[in-house]
């Protein structure tokens, strides 16, 4: 994905009640939910108007066996995900799913920041970017924010890793 390093694209659920999360963003957001037509997995699709934007999942039983709450995921785009997840480790950062792929779509790994934020990085398969919405348009993410307990060591471990 040309041009889109070190940005947010994509969000996910992890939730313990997916159809109950589903009734309620569609409530709130006013996102459309969609199955992937996954036969592997139940996935939806949510959508902001005509672009999807996030996606919401089960927690999977594994990961909440390793502590996993419900919450929200960014996807973060990089060049070169196994690149990138050797630069979380020697930042001092963590890795809670190596680097795979999802079939048709890119590779991603689960990493989190040395004070134990989680995020994922992404590649994605595509060689055109995504639209992406003009900023403030409704249902759409308009602002990241980190809470940590040393903000300067967070911002330094992120500007190390994207600029």
């Amino acid at each position: 994905m040309p041009n889109l390093h070190g940005q947010f694209i994509w969000y996910e659920l992890m939730t313990s009640d997916a159809p109950a999360a589903t009734a309620f963003y569609g409530a709130v957001m006013g996102w459309r939910a969609q199955d992937s037509g996954n036969p592997d997995m139940a996935y939806t699709l949510l959508s902001a108007g005509d672009q999807q934007m996030a996606g919401l999942m089960a927690l999977p039983p594994e990961a909440s066996a390793n502590g996993a709450r419900p919450g929200w995921l960014g996807y973060i785009v990089v060049d070169d995900v196994d690149g990138y997840v050797q630069k979380v480790q020697y930042a001092g950062g963590h890795v809670h799913r190596a680097a795979a792929d999802i079939p048709s779509v890119g590779r991603f790994a689960v990493v989190a920041d040395p004070q134990g934020a989680v995020f994922v990085l992404f590649k994605g398969m595509s060689t055109t970017p995504p639209e992406r919405p003009v900023p403030g348009t409704p249902g759409h993410t308009g602002w990241h924010e980190l809470y940590a307990n040393d903000w300067e060591k967070a911002f330094d471990f992120y500007a190390q890793l994207f600029g």
